[in-house]
């Protein structure tokens, strides 16, 4: 088995799932109830965006979080919001997942509390992953790593970037961008703690469930090797 920092086996990875930008609540709420239940899966992030890829109305984000947030919970998955802490921290949120561009970490926390889950997207920067560490984010995220359709990438990062983190750092890493079931295994091997997908779960020819389980099969064999 691969060994963490201090040589011991280290901790299986796990699915940090997105939402798809763009979802009707009560439609969308028996696929994920079914993807959540195909297997193990860590956190699920609510990402709304309009065709302009601008943050969704208010509205509709209090209307998701209400009808999605239970299904996360009865599941044993934390919720969290991107981009906006207030409206987390508003709507009971496990957590919020900033970038660059959004609120600043210290805020952030002054928003949710010492409780709740913040992480912050670092692109493929080891500097802004050490400060966001060292300000005391819950994880850091790098990435993208493969193209994606989900969102406009500002950064390719290389798998080098984990194993460096896995390596010298604590702190769980969470590596994003056009993850598919094809395609995550060497992200896997080279010290992702999560692996984040979104369009290739809720794209996946045979169905969300279906992708989840082909992601935990992943995760299982390598935490075997």
């Amino acid at each position: 088995m691969a060994k963490d920092k201090k040589g011991q086996a280290r901790a299986r990875a796990r699915l940090y799932l997105i939402t798809p930008p763009q979802l009707n609540p009560q439609e969308f709420a028996p696929r994920l109830d079914a993807a959540l239940a195909a297997g193990d899966v860590a956190s699920l992030q609510l990402r709304l965006k309009d065709e302009h890829n601008m943050s969704a109305p208010e509205a509709l984000i209090e209307a998701a979080v209400h009808a999605l947030m239970p299904i996360a919970h009865k599941h044993n998955v934390a919720f969290i919001l991107n981009d906006d802490p207030a409206l987390a921290a508003k709507f009971g949120c496990d957590g919020v997942h900033i970038g660059q561009d959004d609120a600043a970490y210290d805020v952030a926390r002054a928003e949710l509390g010492d409780d709740k889950i913040i992480g912050v997207t670092c692109h493929d920067s080891k500097h802004l992953a050490m400060e966001a560490g060292e300000a005391g984010a819950d994880y850091v995220a790098f990435g993208a790593f493969y193209e994606t359709q989900t969102k406009q990438t500002k950064t390719q990062a290389d798998p080098d970037i984990l194993t460096f983190w896995q390596e010298f750092v604590e702190l769980p890493c969470v590596a994003i961008g056009g993850i598919t079931p094809d395609n995550a295994a060497p992200l896997v091997a080279a010290g992702a703690d999560f692996i984040s997908a979104s369009g290739s779960v809720w794209g996946h020819k045979e169905g969300a469930s279906a992708a989840v389980r082909a992601f935990n099969q992943i995760f299982d064999e390598a935490h075997q090797k």
